[in-house]
């Protein structure tokens, strides 16, 4: 329960359609709860482990997804919102894939992880198998990548300015 939303989010920024997103996050309790078992304590966060079976569930199922698929369930769903709301819906989230799509896979995971899935850096380093300095460097050049784009493209939030960024 402690990391149900943590992992609910990371889950949808990879998969996309919250309804997907649920089904994974139950896909990844299960595996938890079956290989709760054999888990061993080796000094790294509980978290750290939780989020190496998400990523794993989210890369089978986009490897088992068609390369095309019919209308997405935003779009199945557009008659019962108001157009407005899902207009926003859509550009504030084809505005940070774009963004974190100029970053590095490396740079996107620690973004991902830090902001989007709520981890400290040391649970990220441990889950990456890098140092907790690295994961610091890693995510203040992402940062910075990113506000480099959003001012290119005139989109600069905030919040990014004031993460120091």
């Amino acid at each position: 329960d402690a990391y149900a939303a943590q992992l609910y989010r990371f889950l949808l920024l990879r998969v996309r359609q919250p309804a997907d997103a649920e089904d994974l996050l139950q896909r990844v309790f299960m595996k938890v709860v079956e290989a709760l078992p054999r888990y061993e304590d080796r000094g790294l966060p509980f978290g750290a482990w939780l989020f190496r079976i998400a990523r794993n569930v989210a890369i089978d199922f986009e490897r088992a997804r068609p390369s095309h698929e019919a209308l997405s369930d935003e779009q199945r769903d557009a008659d019962e919102r108001q157009p407005a709301v899902l207009a926003e819906i859509m550009a504030s989230r084809t505005a940070i894939r774009a963004a974190l799509a100029v970053l590095t896979k490396e740079q996107r995971d620690v973004i991902v992880y830090r902001f989007f899935a709520g981890l400290s850096p040391r649970e990220i380093a441990s889950l990456m198998g890098k140092r907790e300095g690295s994961i610091r460097a890693t995510q203040f050049r992402a940062l910075a990548a990113l506000r480099r784009h959003l001012e290119a493209v005139g989109d600069t939030d905030p919040r990014l300015a004031e993460a120091g960024a």
